[in-house]
């Protein structure tokens, strides 16, 4: 049986799953956007929550197909899209509905990508090394195969914060020279012969690179920024936004996004010719913070489910004032 016909319920347990909906507060009538669906576990939430309607959006075409099974089933409640949730005020939109209550986002790679060996994300199974959320556009392989060891040092460095980023892009140029780099298996034993083992354990020295390439074939951070914007012109006062990370990277991103749309940036030195001018006209707060520390998940989660181990929540409230320009994240 393929994973998209398998029930959600066997494939993955959703992260912080409890605090994602407590935190999005679902109310009957509501309308609320699931914008990385994958097997479904926090659009389930909301419709078994409330009667609302539920806009599940997902890059992935297996996934895709995973919501229209569950939305034949939902009697018009939930709504299956394909695109990046990125685009979800448009998607929406197209698909009825100018603002809604509530966003949830839950970053990074999902756990039917991870554990099929064909989709090529990890490093656990042997497979083609593709890494392809959209299963279309520049593989993993075309990056390892074709990119200058300095880019590649570029990638593994800043989207993997790897400290043997140039040793991992030296290994990579010099066994490509030998032959293609096509499988997961080989690009993980390349960068365990030189990046040291943790001394503490428990991480693969392949982590971070893999890491890095998945980021970087599917534009991730880029996506993740364009998503926050998004939300922010998506939701109507009073809705609220979580989003749940995995590392530094996204975490960093969507503290600084909320933090900024919230007014609490750091303001200019009272030495600058800025302060001595007074305070410069600029767009009015459109998010009210609601997690002043990112919110992990329980022992006993982190226990039952070992993904949830890395994971932050971060959750902000929209207000009424209106969307900043585009642009305006970092």
């Amino acid at each position: 049986m393929s994973a998209a016909a398998l029930p959600a319920s066997d494939l993955h347990v959703s992260v912080m799953l409890a605090p994602v909906i407590e935190a999005l507060a679902p109310r009957d009538g509501g309308r609320y956007v699931d914008g990385t669906f994958g097997v479904g576990g926090y659009t389930r939430a909301l419709l078994a929550a409330a009667n609302c309607t539920v806009y599940a959006i997902d890059r992935d075409p297996e996934a895709v197909a995973r919501a229209g099974v569950m939305a034949a089933a939902a009697s018009g409640r939930l709504i299956a899209i394909e695109g990046r949730f990125g685009a979800m005020d448009r998607l929406v939109a197209a698909a009825g509905a100018e603002h809604v209550d509530g966003v949830a986002l839950d970053l990074g790679v999902s756990s039917p990508q991870i554990d099929e060996a064909e989709r090529g994300f990890s490093f656990r199974f042997d497979g083609p090394l593709d890494m392809r959320m959209e299963k279309a556009g520049p593989s993993a392989a075309d990056v390892v195969n074709k990119a200058s060891e300095q880019e590649l040092a570029d990638i593994v460095f800043h989207l993997g914060e790897e400290r043997y980023a140039r040793r991992v892009a030296r290994a990579l140029v010099a066994a490509r020279a030998h032959g293609a780099i096509q499988r997961t298996g080989q690009l993980a034993e390349i960068v365990r012969r030189v990046v040291p083992s943790s001394k503490q354990g428990g991480i693969d020295p392949a982590t971070r690179t893999f890491q890095a390439l998945r980021i970087h074939v599917n534009r991730e951070l880029d996506e993740l920024d364009h998503g926050l914007e998004a939300a922010e012109r998506l939701l109507s006062p009073g809705g609220r936004l979580a989003v749940v990370s995995f590392h530094s990277l996204e975490d960093r991103r969507v503290k600084t996004f909320l933090r900024k749309r919230a007014g609490k940036t750091a303001g200019p030195s009272r030495h600058a010719a800025a302060a001595i001018a007074g305070p410069a006209e600029g767009p009015r707060p459109t998010f009210r913070i609601l997690t002043g520390r990112p919110i992990a998940p329980t022992d006993e989660e982190s226990a039952r489910n070992p993904r949830a181990r890395s994971a932050r929540l971060r959750v902000g409230e929209r207000t009424d004032a209106p969307a900043w320009p585009a642009g305006e994240v970092a």
